[in-house]
């Protein structure tokens, strides 16, 4: 890959300043649909892609000597997004489409080594951000079908003569990026945790959850895997993507949010849900058996008063306690619950099954 180079500018005396605890911000348009490859080997095979209602169209074409640019690229969007919606909230007039940055800290920003070797593969990144080509009619201007960019128009690496080390680089968004950032609602905060996935399958299915379940509530959001797959722009067969997704959803270890499998098995869907959404109201003090692991003692249905909330697990929580606590009887606790809850009227949760989730999820924790 060329690599752009120069002495450094006497007049280039404007550095992005590097901010620890930047809010990271998402751009949201880029989140769910196919922009990026998701793969780290080189892909060559444009990316096609129509929505199923034929309003929205998205085309990527890699360059045949780069390749195309990566979800992984994508991190350096993601920090110059993350850079320029802090300005803007900060109230400050002309916001740049340049950004002048040390590489040092725009690898730090993103949670990368700043190693020799980490400035090697950021040239490569911002090569490949500057050499793919974007067709979209997504925010196209009235009266145009289409836009056409590349996500950055061009980067400088200001190099010293004499040391041949860098002292800065500089980079120039794409339109079309710049104008999305600085809309309004045009960026979604993302966890910081996000640098941390490494599977480039995950990362795209960490920001399709945030885009949609972000402020679903405690149903989340559904989508079906067929969907999902024309979604992501992934190379291979239905089939394959099905295994690996199917996986993704079993370890169940993506930041924020949480994966179940819904549907049968010839048209399954994702649910994703908001972690936080789910285990949000807990009983304040549940009796628990003092040894670990003991299993709770059965207390016969008809030892109860029959109280409304009484008996009102639904599938989904069953399901998911099975999944997130395996190993206890569900159904014992559930009746060391009731017994608790009946104890006092007071006690009575405005969410049963949430509060059961949180019940399960202490009483694991403290006897694991």
């Amino acid at each position: 890959m060329v690599t752009q180079k120069r002495s450094l500018d006497t007049q280039f005396d404007f550095f992005v300043p590097y901010v620890a605890d930047l809010p990271m911000r998402d751009q949201r348009e880029t989140m769910e649909r196919p922009f990026f490859s998701l793969a780290k080997r080189k892909r060559q095979k444009p990316i096609e892609y129509i929505s199923p209602d034929g309003s929205v169209f998205v085309n990527v074409f890699p360059n045949q000597e780069f390749g195309m640019a990566t979800i992984w690229d994508a991190d350096i969007l993601i920090w110059a997004a993350s850079y320029l919606n802090d300005m803007k909230r900060k109230g400050q007039n002309d916001i740049p489409r340049t950004l002048h940055f040390h590489p040092h800290d725009l690898l730090k920003a993103i949670g990368r080594p700043t190693g020799g070797r980490q400035y090697f593969l950021l040239r490569e990144g911002l090569g490949r951000l500057q050499s793919t080509t974007v067709v979209t009619n997504i925010r196209a201007h009235k009266g145009k079908k289409h836009r056409q960019f590349s996500w950055i128009e061009s980067w400088t690496d200001h190099v010293d003569d004499q040391t041949g080390m860098s002292k800065g680089m500089s980079l120039t968004l794409a339109d079309w990026f710049y104008e999305g950032i600085m809309m309004d609602g045009g960026v979604l905060a993302i966890d910081p945790l996000y640098f941390t996935i490494t599977g480039g399958r995950e990362r795209w299915l960490y920001r399709v959850a945030r885009k949609h379940a972000g402020g679903a509530g405690d149903t989340g959001f559904a989508i079906a895997l067929t969907t999902l797959f024309e979604k992501s722009g992934a190379e291979g067969q239905f089939r394959r993507f099905k295994y690996e997704i199917l996986k993704i959803v079993r370890e169940n270890a993506l930041p924020q949010y949480h994966l179940s499998i819904e549907g049968s098995d010839d048209n399954p869907r994702i649910r994703m849900t908001r972690r936080d959404e789910i285990i949000s109201i807990e009983p304040s003090n549940p009796k628990r058996p003092r040894k670990p692991r003991a299993r709770p003692q059965k207390i016969k249905q008809e030892e109860l008063p029959q109280l409304p909330f009484l008996n009102h697990l639904t599938d989904r929580t069953i399901a998911l306690i099975r999944k997130d606590f395996p190993g206890w009887d569900i159904y014992a606790l559930k009746a060391e619950f009731d017994a608790w809850i009946a104890d006092d009227p007071d006690r009575s949760p405005k969410d049963y099954n949430k509060a059961f989730y949180g019940f399960v999820r202490r009483y694991d924790g403290k006897n694991s």
